[in-house]
């Protein structure tokens, strides 16, 4: 097992923090559309939304800090940062669909694949500490929350 550093760790935590809260600049939420849908009365506020993510980015960048620390890019480690990757590309896919081309049904198929890819990197975490497993695990739940309520949006906006 290879040890890094704090400074590594943190630059693992910035970097990933990063990337996963580019689509917010990339693909911007359009407020007056997206408020114009058909939504189940169950949907959270907008700004609830966004700080969920937040929060999730945060214990997702601390997995990957941790799984860094211990092991950095080592053979041990590969499925978990090639899983981290494929995640990485359905989570920002997700804002594309949404935001960008405005395709419900491709948001809510693509938020399915975050949901899965993130209950598979959460499994292969398991390999590298149960707390890097944990941390993941809200990540799980608000992916498959968010499938269903994309999928919901999708029926009532035909």
């Amino acid at each position: 097992m290879e040890r890094k550093g704090i400074g590594s760790a943190v630059l693992v935590f910035i970097i990933t923090y990063a990337l996963f809260s580019l689509a917010g600049v990339l693909f911007p939420v359009d407020r007056e559309w997206y408020e114009s849908l058909n939504k189940p009365e169950w949907t959270p506020k907008s700004s609830f939304i966004g700080g969920v993510w937040s929060v999730l980015f945060g214990l997702i960048s601390l997995s990957a800090a941790i799984v860094y620390t211990k092991y950095g890019f080592k053979h041990t480690a590969m499925t978990f940062w090639i899983m981290l990757i494929i995640n990485y590309v359905f989570n920002q896919a997700f804002s594309y669909f949404q935001f960008t081309e405005k395709d419900l049904f491709a948001s809510a198929v693509d938020s399915f694949l975050v949901a899965l890819t993130a209950l598979a990197l959460a499994i292969i975490s398991r390999k590298a500490g149960k707390t890097v497993s944990i941390l993941l695990v809200p990540y799980v739940l608000w992916s498959f929350f968010a499938t269903y309520l994309a999928y919901t949006i999708y029926l009532m906006n035909p």
